[in-house]
């Protein structure tokens, strides 16, 4: 028998729809951006092992020489994605959503059993009830990296109006790197959250769609109690009812009217 269990309230999915294409934008409008000054590389010594990007993903994705488009979309969709995180962070506060969602101090260890269990090395999943260890850890982490690429967005963005903004990151240059880094791990995470909803199925995509899970819930077992000589001990026996006497027999001999003789007779 299965049964409707209700899982995400209507708030935090329509904002988790509405982070989904607006981050979207942020990273290709900053992508946009990026190329007018593509610095970063991973070095290896003076060895270039990678550089964030080769030309031909700029040409494949058609992201040159698109500055001043990218500035005016990142720009605009940077305060939708700023009020809705704030708003996101406000309604798990007050509505107690923060308890499923923080991690604890078994979080950790439950993130490495899930980690081991995606990883096949691992036969059982730990029990989880809204989020397991693993997803506390990713979706906390995900705040605090929307938070930091608020206040490091804001130190390039205007970094004379928050010099002081500037120097809480070291420099300008401290600030976009962080800024960079960041996007990265929003990939990343993308990416991850991506493969893990295919591997959960259907049931769990559904939950963020609709609100609901669909569970098996086990028939009810019937559960027969104990006979009364059970609770009462051996001695108690039912006694046989009564036998039903006739009117006569209830009154007995003497009750019996008598008929009066006639006068004189």
């Amino acid at each position: 028998m299965k049964k409707i269990v209700p899982k995400h309230p209507l708030a935090i999915r329509w904002m988790h729809w509405i982070n989904f294409p607006v981050l979207a934008v942020m990273i290709w409008s900053g992508l946009l951006i990026y190329w007018a000054n593509d610095v970063y590389k991973i070095h290896l010594g003076h060895t270039v092992l990678f550089g964030f990007f080769p030309e031909s993903f700029y040409k494949a994705l058609n992201l040159s020489r698109r500055l001043a488009e990218g500035m005016a979309f990142h720009f605009v969709f940077m305060w939708v994605f700023f009020l809705n995180g704030l708003i996101y962070v406000l309604y798990t506060l007050f509505s107690g959503e923060w308890r499923y969602l923080f991690p604890d101090r078994h979080s950790f260890k439950e993130a490495w059993l899930v980690l081991l269990h995606d990883l096949h090395l691992r036969k059982t999943a730990p029990p989880q009830v809204k989020y397991n260890g693993a997803q506390k850890i990713a979706y906390t982490a995900i705040i605090v990296m929307g938070l930091g690429s608020v206040l490091t967005g804001l130190a390039i963005y205007k970094p004379t109006q928050f010099h002081w903004l500037t120097a809480l990151f070291g420099s300008y240059g401290n600030a976009r790197v962080i800024h960079f880094i960041l996007t990265l791990g929003y990939c990343i995470f993308f990416v991850i959250h991506v493969v893990q909803v295919i591997l959960a199925g259907w049931n769990n995509f559904r939950a963020m769609v609709a609100g609901f899970d669909i569970v098996n819930d086990p028939p009810p077992t019937a559960v027969l109690g104990p006979s009364p000589s059970a609770i009462l001990g051996p001695s108690f026996h039912a006694s046989p009812a009564p036998p039903t006497s006739s009117p006569a027999t209830a009154l007995g001999p003497s009750s019996t009217p008598e008929k009066t003789p006639p006068d004189g007779k």
